[in-house]
């Protein structure tokens, strides 16, 4: 529904009556999950191992209250207002780290010295375990963010057009559909290693893995500005040569991230993992230039948004996931947790190569593919040196850095100047 909001706000004269066909649609769904969830909640917690109902039932108020805040949220992004989008984020956090330390640091402080605490909160606190107050906190969080966001709702009159809403939902599905065979990609990886290798190798694997957070916090951070950006510039002459340029700077940025990564595994792996776990670094140069081929991805779906045939993102997905399923069961049981990585390589990979190959007939941008795949060559050239043959080597690995950064600088200046000058 965001991506379908992002396309239909740009393209409809009648811009409230957008805004409140989406929320009321995400409205009567949310209502409906929250109902039915509800009812069935005991049988859910049963199913899944909760230990008291309790625990789903407030997960399911905060999935309730996030998902109430896609559109207005989508709304300031489409509007480029990322300040305001940035102070309703970061309320957010705040108010959830404030109850957090309120209820796992004070209130243990205040009843021990006999402080003042609320009754309902005093009668109750030595009988919950401290997760249910870290549940709590996040709903409170969600809860506040709604209602700071929901005047941007009511800034437009209120009307549902049910014919809006069948055209965007005919848009908007075949994106949900691939959105899950995403979900398997990133996910099924996790469970399968589990069946086949047991937990204690799925749990060094996935704390490896989170050294790609780098990588994909860059992505969601530039998807954030550009999808909106590419859907609000679409009927400017330049619109295509301005998204040939975005994914070539795109691809470049994304590039010295991962050199700088692996350059120096060692230092961030020390910060942010265990050393028992440092066996499974291998992972991470093929994780990190997954999620920047990952990106490349988002950058090159452009076309089939802006030209209303999702149903190609849709499919793309689904062979996306197709080969993380079989290479994963194919190879998981030969070479263990490797197998998982470059799965998620080469699908990330395919995903990108077929995207831009169709999209050339529908939607034919000029993209600078020689010069993006010689910054992928000597970035993953880089890398290799500086992690099998330099690991650990700060002096060498800072020298790979800075002359890849001199290569761009040379290979970019013009684009640089003109930059400079603007």
């Amino acid at each position: 529904m965001e991506t379908a909001f992002f396309r239909f706000f740009t393209k409809e004269k009648e811009k409230g009556k957008v805004i409140s066909t989406s929320f009321i649609s995400l409205l009567v769904t949310t209502l409906l999950f929250l109902t039915g969830m509800f009812v069935f909640s005991n049988s859910i917690s049963s199913y899944f191992g909760f230990a008291d109902p309790m625990y789903l039932q407030i997960l399911i108020l905060v999935t309730t209250f996030d998902t109430l805040v896609v559109i207005p949220y989508a709304y300031l992004r489409v509007t480029n207002r990322p300040v305001k989008f940035a102070f309703y984020k970061i309320i957010n956090i705040l108010i959830y780290a404030f109850f957090n330390l309120y209820f796992l640091l004070y209130v243990p402080y205040a009843i021990k010295n006999e402080l003042y605490v609320p009754h309902i909160i005093n009668t109750s606190f030595a009988e919950q375990s401290l997760v249910v107050y870290i549940f709590i906190a996040n709903l409170i969080a969600s809860i506040l963010t709604f209602l700071l966001l929901l005047p941007i709702i009511f800034k437009f009159q209120i009307s549902f057009d049910k014919k809006l809403l069948i055209r965007m939902l005919a848009y908007g599905l075949p994106i949900m559909i691939g959105s899950l065979a995403f979900v398997t990609n990133e996910n099924l990886d996790k469970l399968l290693l589990t069946k086949y290798l047991g937990k204690e190798q799925m749990g060094i694997y996935a704390a490896c893995y989170k050294l790609g957070v780098f990588m994909t916090l860059y992505i969601m951070a530039f998807r954030l500005g550009a999808e909106p950006f590419f859907f609000n510039h679409a009927k400017e002459k330049n619109a295509k040569s301005s998204y040939a340029k975005i994914l070539n700077w795109f691809t470049i940025i994304g590039a010295v991230f991962m050199l700088i990564i692996v350059a120096f595994i060692d230092v961030f792996a020390k910060i942010l993992i265990n050393e028992e776990y440092f066996d499974a670094l291998a992972i991470v140069p093929l994780i990190l230039l997954a999620n920047l081929l990952l990106g490349i991805y988002n950058n090159l779906s452009v076309w089939y948004k802006l030209t209303d045939k999702t149903k190609f993102g849709m499919y793309i997905s689904i062979i996306g996931a197709i080969l993380t399923i079989a290479i994963n069961i194919l190879f998981i049981p030969i070479i263990g947790f490797m197998a998982s990585a470059w799965a998620t390589l080469i699908a990330y990979g395919f995903m990108a190569i077929i995207s831009y190959v169709v999209g050339k007939k529908y939607y034919a941008v000029p993209y600078k593919i020689s010069n993006i795949f010689l910054y992928l060559f000597l970035s993953v050239g880089f890398s290799y040196l500086s992690f099998l043959l330099f690991r650990g080597n700060l002096f060498i690995s800072s020298f790979l850095v800075i002359l890849f950064l001199g290569f761009i600088v040379w290979n970019e200046k013009t684009e640089i100047q003109q930059i400079l000058k603007k």
